[in-house]
């Protein structure tokens, strides 16, 4: 009887078992779930679990993979990215916007416009420190330390906001730029770093589930994943010249941050075309102190008495009780979490767990999920949530609109489907515009800044036109 050669005693014990006794196995196979806690029957097959992005810093990225519902082998991969930065694409996308399940008292209930309906589905909690991903060396989490990111924020805003007064001396000018050029390279370095760990992410999970090298690979994601997005696609491009590995086919961002002065300065229109706030304070919100500036001095720990006076008007007029991610709905009075539920008169009775993001929280917090899910807590006693839809206010659609404009004309691509609207149902889904074949603008009626978990099912819509490359439905 022959001896095992030394490249099959190197295998896992897993998988080297598998190997020997002639089980059909792979290296999937050790990450499969066989039934979460509280979960209705399906049919579909998950899998969650580890990818080591660094052996040297043993850096290992957390992933939650459900294979679709029907016919897997003929549908694409679609790879989600939730924002924050850090927050968690497992918490957030998978088990409160678009995944196939939602927390609901102590078991799950199944999301009956889950994307996995049109898709293989891959939710990544990125980067390292943001929910179950993990380091053994601590200086990896310096990039979601909260010091670390409010040096991130301050760069940003203060380089939209900062007014150069003609007076300053050399010397001032020096510093004033020797430090926002400090904030850059950080900022640049921690973008990358990410951006490279979840490449090598991809290439490693590949291993695993090599059945999907091939498959359309599509990058989605929300809110901070309007950085996350591009920089990983423009990485993956730049990857497939040297090597044919990522069968890439196109991104989709949902109320993305994309540039922050228009982004956030757009806040206030939206605030008053919505009624939240008075003439008065929409004037004094645009031309004394708008937010951006507000932020900057914030973040510089020295806000003016005039943001001071200015910022507060705005508070007080829309109210602390308002989800400002959402000014349509109400709010989970319970959660710190303000998570909150759809009120929009034609989905009476179809109300959406006001606190499902609690319930998340508490269910992905149980022993024996982390145990189903292959997931373990390092560095942390409790897994945590976080370190465009047309009823945002924090990332309003108002800015998007003018960025997405400002692209095409960039890219030279003439409008080639006006701005018209598009149907869910015998229902408006929200409206639309399209620049050239590669470029489409879309708004989702009635939607909050987590599109999927306000308006599921015209959510889907979008999402199914979207992986096909179909207009938009024009009529009902």
């Amino acid at each position: 009887m022959p001896y095992p050669s030394k490249e099959i005693m190197a295998l896992p014990l897993g998988l080297l078992v598998c190997f020997i006794i002639g089980v059909e196995c792979s290296l999937s196979q050790l990450d499969r779930i066989a039934q979460l806690p509280g979960q209705p029957p399906v049919w579909f097959q998950q899998y969650s679990g580890y990818v080591t992005v660094d052996d040297k810093n043993q850096k290992a990225l957390f992933y939650y993979f459900a294979e679709a519902e029907i016919d897997s082998a003929s549908k694409p991969l679609v790879l989600w990215l939730n924002g924050g930065p850090g927050c968690s694409s497992l918490g957030v996308g998978a088990f409160s916007e678009n995944g196939p399940f939602r927390p609901s008292g102590k078991g799950l209930v199944k999301n009956q416009y889950s994307w996995n309906r049109e898709a293989n589905m891959l939710y990544l909690e990125t980067p390292i420190g943001v929910g179950f991903s993990y380091s053994t060396n601590t200086s990896s989490y310096e990039g979601v330390d909260d010091k670390i990111t409010d040096m991130h924020r301050q760069y940003i805003l203060c380089l939209f906001s900062s007014r150069l007064d003609s007076e300053l001396t050399k010397d001032h000018l020096y510093r004033h730029f020797t430090s926002h050029l400090k904030l850059f390279l950080f900022l640049f370095l921690f973008l990358l770093s990410i951006a490279r760990d979840n490449l090598v992410f991809l290439q490693r999970w590949f291993v695993k589930f090599p059945q999907y090298r091939s498959r359309s690979l599509f990058i989605t994601g929300e809110s901070y994943a309007g950085h996350y997005v591009p920089q990983l696609a423009e990485l993956m491009l730049q990857f497939n010249k040297k090597e044919k590995l990522f069968n890439l086919k196109g991104i989709a961002l949902g109320n993305p941050v994309l540039e922050y002065s228009t982004d956030f300065n757009s806040r206030a229109e939206f605030f008053w075309s919505h009624g939240l706030i008075s003439d008065t304070t929409y004037k004094m919100f645009t031309s004394v102190c708008n937010y951006s500036r507000y932020v900057s001095e914030y973040y510089r720990g020295s806000v003016s008495p005039l943001c001071s006076r200015v910022m507060s008007q705005v508070t007080r007029e829309t109210s602390r009780f308002v989800d400002k991610y959402d000014v349509t709905l109400d709010v989970c009075i319970s959660s710190v979490l303000s998570q909150s539920k759809v009120l929009t008169p034609q989905q009476v009775g179809d109300n959406v767990d006001v606190c499902v993001e609690d319930e998340t929280v508490n269910y992905l917090n149980r022993p024996d999920v982390q145990m189903a899910l292959h997931a373990r807590l390092v560095g942390v006693r409790r897994w945590a949530v976080c370190s465009n839809g047309d009823q945002d206010s924090v990332i309003p659609l108002t800015g998007s609109r003018i960025l997405v404009h400002r692209l095409s004309e960039e890219l030279g691509l003439k409008t080639t489907v006006p701005y018209r609207v598009w149907f869910e149902g015998q229902q408006v889904g929200g409206w639309t515009q399209v620049y050239g074949n590669i470029l489409s603008f879309a708004t989702i009626r009635g939607a909050s800044h987590e599109a999927p978990f306000s308006q599921p099912e015209r959510s889907l819509v979008l999402f199914k036109a979207f992986l096909g490359g179909q207009p938009l439905p024009e009529a009902f």
